[in-house]
């Protein structure tokens, strides 16, 4: 009866570990979404901008779209999602641009125009080395606003952490990206097997500027209850913004930008 029981199990078994085995080696192919689209920014409609190329520590080059603005004004840096392009982002870049603030959205590695592959190191490395090339243009610290959507908000929080800047702003945040996929596949041990984990749950509490997040009820991609966890670990400083009835794709609204411009202006405008 035994031996019957375990000739049954063990083709589960293979099974379970050849899709184990599967998710392990394509996670990343799951995890970033890239359409590889890099038009010029006057082909989706902006103006003022200039494509910077740039260098980073491990030797990948990525672009910057980046637009000016007068000294002593308030300077957006984003970090995009997992999925599309800054291109894709053109009315996000423009809001920014007519608030009279400086902006530069980073194309990730493995992104349009940008060589490389994603990774969260990496993604770490590109944002590092936007911060710098900011900083470098003469850009005060206190001035900077760190804008992060979706798994944007993951580089966000771990470059707030470690650099100075003047506000941090979240749009549909999370604890962690490990924490969403332990709940996408509950069969899978996924706290052991995925590489890039984005643990802002363990830097939120180490960022000193005022922090702004927006969240929606009804978000089926980062739920909503992760983004709540995630402002109470962050404290005092924390505003938490309830977008009621709005999924994932409340970050491409009108409302979100408004209120974020709003927030920027307040916070760093002098």
């Amino acid at each position: 009866m035994i031996a019957g029981a375990c000739k049954l199990l063990f083709p589960i078994i293979v099974l379970y570990c050849a899709i184990a085995a599967g998710m392990f080696i394509l996670q990343r192919q799951l995890l970033y979404h890239p359409s590889h689209v890099n038009p010029d920014p006057r082909d989706v409609g902006l103006s003022g901008v200039e494509v910077v190329s740039l260098e980073t520590p491990d030797r990948e080059t990525i672009l910057l779209w980046h637009a000016p603005a007068p000294q002593g004004r308030p300077h957006v840096l984003f970090f995009h999602g997992n999925g599309g392009e800054i291109a894709n982002r053109a009315n996000r870049f423009a809001a920014y641009q007519n608030a009279g603030f400086g902006v530069i959205f980073v194309s990730w590695r493995g992104y349009g125009g940008s060589s490389g592959s994603p990774s969260e190191t990496g993604f770490m490395t590109d944002a590092r080395a936007a911060y710098d090339w900011l900083r470098a243009t003469g850009i005060e610290a206190r001035k900077i606003a760190l804008v992060g959507e979706s798994l944007g908000t993951g580089v966000a929080v771990q470059l707030a952490a470690e650099q100075e800047v003047g506000a941090v702003l979240l749009g549909a945040p999370f604890t962690a990206a490990v924490d969403i996929a332990a709940r996408q596949y509950p069969w899978l041990p996924v706290r052991f097997l995925m590489k890039d984990q984005f643990r802002s749950r363990d830097y939120i509490d180490q960022i000193t500027a005022p922090i702004l997040i927006q969240h929606g009820t009804a978000d089926r991609v980062v739920p909503y209850d992760l983004g709540q966890e995630l402002s109470v670990l962050a404290g005092d400083h924390a505003t938490f913004i309830t977008v009621p009835n709005a999924g994932h794709q409340m970050l491409y609204g009108p409302e979100i930008l408004e209120r974020e411009i709003a927030f920027i202006q307040n916070t760093l405008s002098p």
